[in-house]
């Protein structure tokens, strides 16, 4: 699969591939230094150990260059430009942090009613040695993987998948970890003959009522009911370069403006970022993600969710199911209100 770079991280692009070049002609000078003189005995080339060390000063005043550029853009990225990262193809999927976070990972399938999805993964795993019940949407890497897993857009099936296993999470006693990233639920006509909408609420009624502890990781995209299908939680978590919006920016500037040309426009009015929704109260937490996007270091990206996940859980097992629910009630009542003049 070919790399792809964003619009906005060329001008870091263009820095690496020139220091590329530069080792390159220094490995090539590095070569010349050594030769032979007329009486046989070998002396070194001065002119080319100078031209060598020229270019790797100048290679270290690039490497410079690239930090400070690399802060200065990843620090102030717009919205779109977050949803972007947050589409990016080699981010890391549920698959891939369950792969780094956990050990002794048990996928089960199937909703015992129609099917199993493969949009949504699940099972039992171990987080820090202690059981788990982690369910999350998995989207696929190239196009055979991602018609298996359905573009992780989840049908009803899926949602009845998940219930099911956060049921037997609570039949015996262990938190729900559910790990949001999805473009939203699959709108097909098969999906709502089996209802794609019953399956939706059914989740986030139970989700409200399940007597042990829930954390919610949005790790990617957040988008419409698909993602809230599975986002009824005590503590909601988001990564820095996820978004979590009741519609996706192209399909909001479609509505708006009968185009896709003002999706920019559209993500900056939608305020979808974790510190968007940190600040509205939506999130209680953004999870930081490497310099340049979770992609860029995927095992630092899952060690410090894992650190977060651990805290979180262990904060909450010190609380009585009856409270817990009552508190995870009150949380999601409260969301939206205002006050007006």
């Amino acid at each position: 699969m070919a790399k792809q770079i964003l619009e906005f991280e060329k001008p870091i692009i263009e820095l690496e591939q020139k220091i590329e070049e530069m080792r390159k002609l220094s490995d090539q000078s590095a070569g010349q230094r050594l030769v032979h003189d007329p009486s046989g005995r070998e002396t070194r080339w001065d002119s080319s150990r100078s031209f060598g060390l020229e270019i790797e000063d100048e290679i270290k005043k690039l490497e410079s260059r690239i930090g400070e550029l690399r802060t200065n853009i990843y620090s102030n990225l717009t919205r779109w430009q977050r949803v972007q990262l947050a589409r990016h193809p080699e981010r890391p999927y549920t698959l891939d942090y369950i792969s780094l976070m956990t050990t002794d990972f048990i996928e089960l399938h199937g909703d015992r009613y129609f099917g199993d999805d493969h949009a949504v993964v699940g099972g039992f795993a171990k987080l820090d040695g202690k059981t788990v019940m982690i369910i999350g949407q998995q989207k696929g890497r190239d196009t055979k993987s991602n018609i298996y897993r359905n573009f992780g857009m989840m049908n009803p099936e899926g949602y009845r998948k998940a219930l099911r296993l956060m049921k037997l999470a609570e039949k015996f006693g262990k938190p729900v970890v559910t790990v949001l990233d999805t473009p939203g639920a699959y709108p097909g006509i098969e999906a709502e003959e089996r209802g794609q909408a019953e399956a939706i609420a059914r989740n986030l009624f139970e989700m409200a009522q399940l007597r042990v502890p829930i954390v919610v990781a949005i790790i990617g995209e957040g988008a419409s009911g698909g993602a809230l299908g599975l986002g009824v939680g005590d503590r909601i978590l988001m990564m820095e370069n996820a978004w979590y919006s009741v519609i996706a920016p192209e399909s909001c500037s479609s509505i708006l403006w009968r185009s896709w040309d003002f999706k920019e426009q559209a993500a900056e009015a939608l305020k979808l970022t974790a510190k968007d929704l940190l600040e509205q109260k939506i999130i209680d937490r953004i999870i930081p993600e490497p310099v340049g996007g979770a992609h860029k270091d995927q095992k630092a990206a899952a060690e410090t969710l894992k650190k977060i996940l651990i805290e979180e859980i262990e904060s909450l097992r010190k609380i009585k199911p009856d409270k817990l629910v009552e508190n995870r009630i009150e949380k999601f009542g409260a969301m939206g209100s205002f006050s007006g003049n």
